[in-house]
């Protein structure tokens, strides 16, 4: 098994020069909170898109998003979606859509009542799926423009955020991801300036995580035919997404490897059969396997005790195609010293969202423009500086705790 992530535990990091452009486009802005209309809970990771385009970003943790819509762009609707809810599509009035809230209507519980004829073999539906991949997925290049953002706390704190605009060069799904390329446009950074912090936590190739992760690209990860064998397949309750029925079908590792595997759920479209969404982890039955996968280098001395990998990968269908929407890593573990007697806890978050999607004339990203694997975003954006950074490009909204977060940094500077 090719390695999937790499951390690379360090002392100290350089404050390289920063990646940025400007942008003069014209823009209006809709932005509100998404909740559980049954609930009232705000609602993360909801997928908010232009209908009709791939023009887009989520929900952060507190439900919250803020959609730059070009003048340019014929918008007439924004479209809320998330695993489990009926879709929610609100005509655009750009002059009365700032700080709204909009609800999302849970499926009814019912929904396992409808059935579809023909599936009963989880594990020949998985590789019926596979089988359609060649179909139901770009049979042409792309180039996606994404917003990419990582963090690393150090229990509750802080310590590392590396956010940037990136292009994303995706081959036709009938290849490999070989030829695919991640070229960061324009990126920044804050790093705790507390001494005790100074053991530094690097997410190697982290913007690259739209290629290594997406599984149904990259199939040497999951879905090569040859070792499904190696996991058992189950078949759970049907649900909705967009407004589509779903089959889930949730794995686990039926066979013992020199290397970790994974366990989870991939989501499948009911009448295209594409994967739309997958939920796995890395099995840590065997914490050396688990860490020999994902550890690249840590200093002498220290202990590295791996907690949890997990993964969460979306696409959206659009003019009966399929397309990488959405992308989330989250790795917690433990280090200590060899003579210290407490631990501590370390959690990386990194996450990828499509927020527009050119799908003809893309133009390749040439190699020495591409994002190097062994590098991390980190070493590649300069400091915080400007309220207004990003422009016109659609991202994640911070969280209340990541403003938070920032304006403490940034105090480390002064």
């Amino acid at each position: 098994m090719k390695k999937i992530l790499i951390l690379l535990l360090a002392i100290g990091l350089t404050l390289p020069g920063i990646h940025a452009q400007n942008e003069n486009e014209r823009y209006f802005i809709i932005s509100g909170v998404v909740k559980n209309k049954a609930n009232k809970k705000k609602m993360e990771s909801v997928s908010v898109t232009i209908t009709g385009t791939g023009i887009g970003t989520v929900t952060n943790e507190d439900g919250e998003f803020s959609l730059k819509i070009s003048e340019t762009t014929q918008a007439t609707s924004i479209e809320f979606s998330f695993v489990g809810f009926y879709n929610n599509r609100v005509s655009i009035d750009k002059n009365a859509l700032n700080h709204e809230t909009y609800f999302m209507t849970p499926k009814p519980k019912n929904l396992k009542e409808i059935t579809v004829v023909g599936w009963t073999d989880p594990a020949k539906l998985v590789l019926e799926a596979i089988k359609k991949i060649e179909v139901n997925y770009s049979p042409i290049p792309n180039l996606l423009t994404g917003f990419y953002r990582e963090t690393a706390q150090k229990r509750k704190n802080y310590i590392n955020i590396a956010e940037a605009v990136i292009q994303i060069y995706k081959t036709k799904y009938t290849d490999d991801i070989y030829h695919d390329r991640v070229q960061i446009q324009k990126g920044r950074k804050l790093l705790s300036a507390k001494a005790g912090d100074t053991l530094a936590v690097k997410l190697l190739g982290g913007p690259n995580l739209s290629l290594t992760i997406d599984l149904v690209k990259n199939r040497e990860l999951l879905f090569n035919i040859d070792n499904l064998d190696y996991y058992r397949f189950t078949m759970e309750e049907m649900t909705l997404i967009d407004d589509r029925l779903h089959f889930v079908v949730s794995f686990d590792p039926q066979v013992v490897l020199p290397y970790a595997l994974f366990y989870g759920r991939f989501f499948i479209d009911a009448h295209s059969l594409s994967f739309t969404r997958a939920e796995f982890s890395l099995d840590m039955k065997d914490k050396n396997k688990a860490t020999d996968l994902i550890l690249r280098r840590k200093p002498a001395g220290l202990r590295f005790n791996p907690e949890e990998v997990a993964f969460v990968i979306s696409y959206k269908q659009r003019d009966s195609i399929t397309y990488l929407n959405y992308v989330r890593n989250e790795i917690r573990f433990k280090c200590d010293w060899k003579k210290r007697l407490f631990a501590t806890n370390y959690t990386i978050v990194s996450e990828m969202v499509v927020t527009n999607n050119q799908t003809h004339d893309a133009v390749p990203i040439q190699r020495k423009e591409g994002f190097d694997i062994h590098n991390s975003l980190s070493d590649k954006v300069g400091n915080f500086y400007d309220d207004d950074f990003w422009g016109a490009y659609n991202i994640i909204e911070p969280s209340e705790s990541l403003e938070s977060a920032v304006n403490k940094l940034k105090k480390g500077y002064r």
